[in-house]
């Protein structure tokens, strides 16, 4: 009734002047976006999951592999704060508000000196890296010298993985731009050369490797290497389509660097803290049995997947709009456009949550356990995995919450409530570690990042006069009801399967798997459809109408 009335009212009135036609031209140019960006980042995370089906296969849980996590962790840390994380929240809307108070023009001078600036400062930092890659690698794990060799191999993947920072660096300041520019699919699907190039080097290289007097290992240190030139690679070419133009100039006096250093600096602390968690987390399970790290890194790169399909999805999609709504100071269109996201937000990961505790041991078991990952890594894998699920949520939420504190000129907000949440998870994986051993951290780990997304949307509920909070509320509701059920319906289903389809084969852990997903998937829409879940309409219409016949309208 009330859309019948608005539109009425509307008339024939363009869709900027008239409030509801406002709104849902941009929920649906939302909703694409983040249709194009969840195709390009699936291929990427179901790459992500064949690579780490390939390094299960062919280190487990061993030594080797527990040094390479540590090691990767260094260069993956500086890439999250300065590269993807602050710099892509700080970047994007600075780049959004030259290119519509200035000129294009402005815009590209504005990327070559964010891109040089970077280059620059990451470069120092990833040569300090390589210098002192002994004592930081035995800060972060020092129970590794412990076992002969370990902290040694540690130290010389972390040298050798160094460079991949400033590589991410540029891409991710590509990216940044061509987000801007509503240009989502490329960069989603840049990541996938990380992967691919990972998956290769470990097929062709890491089995000639020690011809060369190195370990294996060393091959998917290349391989990161190689996957963060091809992250740049892939880019550069629609870059330029757009315009972009490199230039090797260089000014930290210039405005729009300034601005952007002055919103990434405290931004380093605020959008980093998932993965200062994470390295707190690598520092207390090295100290646990041995496997800990490669557990934890197992269970939460595969926690990872949904955030990158349809948190990441949501926000990247929403912040150019945010942005541009916080330029022209309207904040009602702000408060809309992060109401809309979060609804979103909670509609696809809420069922995800679900799925991923009540199916955990059996997605471990049929992506990692053969070769040298056997069924104990399975079931401590999946005992972390379910642990990390309820993290999903405030993930997402954080994504979504902290940029936009940053489109509106705020960057101490975050700051202050990241350092809260590493605190809390401290707190936590100190205390649940001695009750749960290495289950406890990512147990901790999930808590804290809940904190982080908590504290961030109730101070922005402040800072925007409101969340539409009934429109949430209502949402979370019905979508939790839903995702109960396909939860249940999920694991009766598959333990059904397990009594009916014995045996431990490939082919039938597939349809036990599959078949307890599709059923649960039948389950949510039936759920959502009596419930009249409106938000999963949208996102079912929106998100994945790409995949599916279109009806003449």
């Amino acid at each position: 009734m009330f859309r019948t009335t608005e539109n009425e009212r509307c008339g024939t009135l363009a869709p900027h002047a008239c409030p509801s036609r406002r709104f849902n031209h941009m929920t649906s140019r939302m909703a694409r976006s983040a249709g194009l960006i969840g195709v390009a980042t699936m291929a990427s995370r179901l790459l992500g999951v064949a690579r780490e089906t390939v390094l299960a296969a062919m280190f487990g849980s061993s030594a080797p592999m527990d040094a390479f996590n540590v090691a990767f962790r260094v260069p993956n840390l500086l890439r999250d704060l300065f590269a993807e994380g602050a710099m892509t929240a700080a970047f994007v809307p600075t780049f959004t508000r030259t290119l519509t108070q200035k000129s294009e023009a402005d815009a590209w001078r504005l990327g070559s000196l964010v891109i040089n600036a970077l280059v620059l400062v990451t470069g120092i930092l990833a040569l300090l890296g390589i210098l002192f890659a002994a004592p930081i690698t035995a800060a972060l794990a020092p129970e590794y010298a412990l076992v002969p060799g370990k902290l040694e191999l540690t130290t010389l993947l972390t040298r050798v993985m160094m460079p991949f920072f400033p590589m991410i660096a540029v891409a991710a300041g590509a990216m940044g731009m061509l987000n801007a520019r509503h240009r989502f699919f490329v960069p989603s699907l840049s990541p996938a050369m990380f992967n691919v190039a990972t998956i290769m080097c470990a097929l062709t290289l890491a089995p000639v490797m020690p011809r060369f007097g190195q370990q294996p290992i060393m091959a998917i240190a290349i391989g990161t290497l190689l996957g963060g030139l091809g992250q740049i690679f892939m880019q550069w070419p629609l870059l330029r389509r757009e315009g972009f133009q490199y230039r090797s100039i260089l000014s930290f006096r210039d405005s729009g660097v300034r601005e952007v250093l002055r919103l990434m600096i405290p931004g380093i602390v605020g959008v980093g803290a998932v993965q200062v968690n994470v390295v707190v987390n690598t520092y207390l399970a090295s100290g646990e049995p041995p496997g800990s790290v490669s557990w934890l890194g197992y269970a939460f790169r595969l926690m990872y997947l949904p955030i990158g399909l349809f948190g990441v999805s949501i926000a990247m999609a929403s912040l150019p709009d945010i942005s541009r709504h916080a330029v022209a100071e309207d904040l009602t269109a702000v408060r809309h456009m992060v109401s809309r996201g979060l609804r979103m937000m909670l509609v696809l990961n809420v069922p995800a949550t679900v799925g991923l505790i009540v199916l955990s041991q059996p997605i471990v078991s049929l992506l990692y356990e053969r070769n040298r990952f056997g069924p104990a890594d399975t079931l401590a894998t999946a005992g972390a995995l379910a642990f990390y699920a309820p993290g999903l949520i405030g993930y997402s939420a954080v994504k979504i919450a902290s940029p936009t504190f940053y489109s509106l000129g705020d960057s101490r907000t975050p700051v202050t409530v990241s350092v809260l949440s590493v605190i809390v998870n401290l707190a936590l994986n100190l205390l649940l570690v001695r009750v749960l051993s290495f289950r406890g951290l990512a147990l901790g780990t999930a808590l804290a990042a809940l904190f982080n997304a908590g504290a961030l949307l109730w101070l922005l509920r402040g800072r925007l006069h409101g969340l539409e909070a009934q429109p949430i509320l209502i949402a979370a509701a019905k979508v939790g009801l839903a995702s109960i059920l396909m939860g249940i319906a999920a694991r009766a289903t598959w333990h059904w399967l397990n009594i009916v389809l014995l045996g431990g084969g490939e082919l039938l852990r597939i349809v036990r798997v599959f078949g307890a997903i599709g059923v649960a998937l039948v389950v949510l829409a039936a759920g959502a459809k009596l419930l009249r879940l409106e938000e999963f309409d949208e996102v079912w219409r929106r998100l994945f109408r790409r995949f599916l016949p279109q009806r003449p309208s």
